[in-house]
């Protein structure tokens, strides 16, 4: 791991309402004053905040500050990723609010511009990055691996301006979708679907299906991530 780390911090979630508020923060790599760039990681169903970063151990770099939040009972949503949006509230409206304090953290504490704060998720997780990016876009990259925008069917009449003045807000802001094309959880449809959404906000999309590969991340996942971080750092 490049950097030293700030361990566990409670403190971004103190506001945050619903069951996730409160909650600690894992924060990793690069320290205040060091952080070039900065990668929000949320973790899939069962697993942790430092479950999370030690996935992603192969895209440490100096530089980059890795900031996870943890779920409650390790889960970001009760029910899966395709069910009425109403049956995984509070939690979805609570997880969308973690990701907003810890981009605000990465923001005000870390002194980044939103280009350098990495949205990322896996499984669960990735449907929430998904999700807080197409709702609020912006200029931060955004990685969803093995994960989708949520609902019973991914409409894009959500996050679409339904006056269709051709704003692009996200200004080709880079955005990588992977699936594995024999994941159980994932179909490769609701992928490309997000994917639509994310091009029609102007995104530069790179989507991945991945042959002979079931729910999980691809060394093909972490050179895409890695090559990214590189760029937002100057190397």
């Amino acid at each position: 791991m490049s950097g030293a780390s700030d361990g566990e911090r409670a403190g971004p979630l103190a506001g945050v309402a619903g069951p996730h508020g409160g909650r600690r923060v894992v924060a990793a790599g690069a320290p205040r004053g060091a952080a070039e760039a900065a990668v929000v990681a949320l973790h899939g169903r069962g697993a942790t905040a430092q479950g999370i970063v030690n996935l992603l151990e192969p895209v440490h770099r100096h530089g980059v500050a890795f900031l996870a939040p943890d779920a409650e009972r390790s889960r970001w949503l009760p029910h899966a990723a395709d069910a009425p949006r109403e049956r995984n509230e509070p939690h979805l409206s609570s997880a969308l609010a973690v990701v907003d304090a810890v981009v605000a953290d990465a923001v005000d504490r870390l002194g980044l511009d939103r280009e350098r704060v990495v949205l990322l998720g896996f499984s669960q997780g990735a449907g929430i990055a998904a999700e807080y990016a197409a709702r609020t876009p912006g200029p931060s990259p955004v990685v969803v691996l093995s994960g989708s925008l949520l609902g019973p069917e991914v409409d894009p009449g959500r996050y679409l301006d339904a006056d269709g003045d051709g704003d692009a807000p996200m200004a080709g802001a880079p955005v990588l979708l992977t699936v594995g094309a024999e994941d159980p959880h994932v179909p490769v449809a609701r992928v490309r679907a997000t994917g639509d959404v994310f091009r029609a906000l102007g995104a530069d999309v790179t989507e991945r299906v991945h042959d002979g590969v079931g729910h999980e991340v691809t060394d093909d996942a972490f050179a895409w991530v890695d090559a990214l971080l590189a760029r937002l750092v100057g190397e």
